[in-house]
């Protein structure tokens, strides 16, 4: 890390003083949020003192602790929103706790950007008081949030709710020295609902990072004595279409007559206990295992084990623009896909998937069956998606972009480049 000095000229002391990073994110605690922390270390690497605010969860239940170079402050949800309601009194807890804590970085190691990850797009009023005192606002745009709401909540365009939510986003977009975001769909957003420039958005996608997961021998346990391992990796919640995956299985089950599988649910979530009694409820729960959250030495462990990864994101305006890192996950280990025909699961998957109707569990159900029939094809898309994501999405094709989006904002400061983001994977 860059020792700080005594300028001899004007400007020299603040390229001297290491950059100053705090991330914000609400949605998930680090490092269990894989993009942020991804983009924490890899800032780290460089050079950067990164602080990150988050919240606590089971497992992530330290206030403070230092992680390969990360400090990492949380704080204490006391309430889940479920409702709106609950919603709303789950931003205004965790907006005055993030903005506490960040005065306490902002004292202690010190902050010269503000990284702040949505959802929600709550942090605008946060980020506008901080740079009053001269600090950088980058914007994390993960999520669509007005979207995500119409999935999870229903109304339509004029809803006031909705409504809100989009004068929130473009309040967040307004504000942003710079956008980060996943995809090109998202970037229009920001362009079209937020009226940013293109030069200030830029596209970091969340890839996994080649160093990070390890391909294993399969473990036969996990098939429950059955022939085929199918699995679902990822946070279970509303508007992820785990239903779908449930009626899908029945379907196989029922309609093709076909039993001779088992299937993972990887993942934690608000959802993950209604998809459970789902399954008991509709008669397959035999043929699930629902792990809940796991190391990454368990997840490797049953993604290798695996025949079939099953994304079941039904198409809706969110899901149709939203990069699924589950998609590349699944890449990582030479999983065949099945998913619905969904814009950004195309783009990241390619031919390494099956693209069946939108939103026809049965349709789900005949792609499964149709790859589980032919061997020669699932290893065909396998290979194909390793060598997709070896060559074009793993997190180190972000880095330099990354890298790039942050010198941009430091050059506003007057700090010049570090020459990292020229680095390639």
């Amino acid at each position: 890390m860059t020792e700080e000095r005594t300028a001899s000229r004007p400007g020299e002391a603040i390229a001297a003083l290491p950059r100053r990073v705090l991330i914000i994110v609400q949605n998930l605690p680090v490092p269990f949020d894989r993009r942020v922390w991804l983009e924490a270390t890899t800032l780290t690497r460089a050079g950067y003192r990164v602080s990150v605010i988050c919240p606590k969860a089971r497992g992530f239940d330290l206030s403070f602790e230092e992680q390969e170079g990360v400090a990492i402050y949380r704080y204490s949800v006391p309430i889940d929103g479920a409702s709106k309601l609950g919603f709303v009194i789950e931003f205004l807890w965790c907006f005055f706790a993030s903005s506490a804590l960040s005065a306490r970085v902002a004292v202690g190691r010190g902050f010269d950007a503000l990284h702040i990850c949505n959802p929600p797009e709550t942090y605008w009023p946060l980020a506008w008081f901080w740079r009053l005192f001269g600090k950088s606002f980058i914007f994390d745009h993960h999520d669509l949030s007005p979207e995500m709401y119409a999935v999870k909540f229903g109304g339509g365009t004029r809803h006031i709710v909705r409504n809100a939510l989009l004068w929130l986003e473009k309040r967040t977009f307004q504000v942003a020295d710079l956008v980060i975001t996943t995809n090109e769909s998202h970037k229009e957003i920001a362009m079209t609902r937020g009226g940013k420039r293109p030069q200030d958005v830029v596209v970091v996608r969340s890839g996994p990072s080649l160093e990070r997961f390890q391909r294993r021998s399969p473990e036969p346990e996990w098939r429950k004595g059955a022939k085929f391992l199918l699995v679902y990796l990822g946070e279970i919640c509303q508007q992820d279409g785990v239903d779908h995956l449930v009626r899908a299985l029945k379907s196989l089950v029922e309609r093709h007559r076909f039993a001779d599988f088992h299937a993972v649910f990887v993942g934690g979530g608000p959802h993950q206990p209604a998809i459970k009694a789902y399954a008991l409820a509709l008669g397959i729960a035999d043929f699930c295992t629902f792990t809940g959250r796991v190391s990454d030495e368990v997840l490797c462990r049953i993604l290798s084990s695996a025949d079939i990864a099953v994304d079941p994101d039904p198409k809706n305006a969110w899901s149709d623009r939203s990069t699924m890192n589950k998609i590349m996950e699944y890449m990582f280990f030479g999983l065949p896909i099945v998913c619905y025909d969904l814009k950004e699961a195309r783009f990241s998957a390619e031919a390494a998937a099956l693209y069946v109707a939108a939103n026809d569990e049965d349709a789900l159900a005949d792609g499964i069956l149709e790859l589980l029939a032919d061997p020669k094809r699932r290893r065909r898309m396998g290979d194909f998606g390793v060598q997709r994501l070896r060559t074009a999405l793993a997190w180190e094709f972000s880095v330099p972009p990354l890298l790039a989006a942050y010198d941009k904002v430091f050059a506003l400061r007057g700090v010049p480049s570090t020459g990292a983001a020229k680095l390639a994977p």
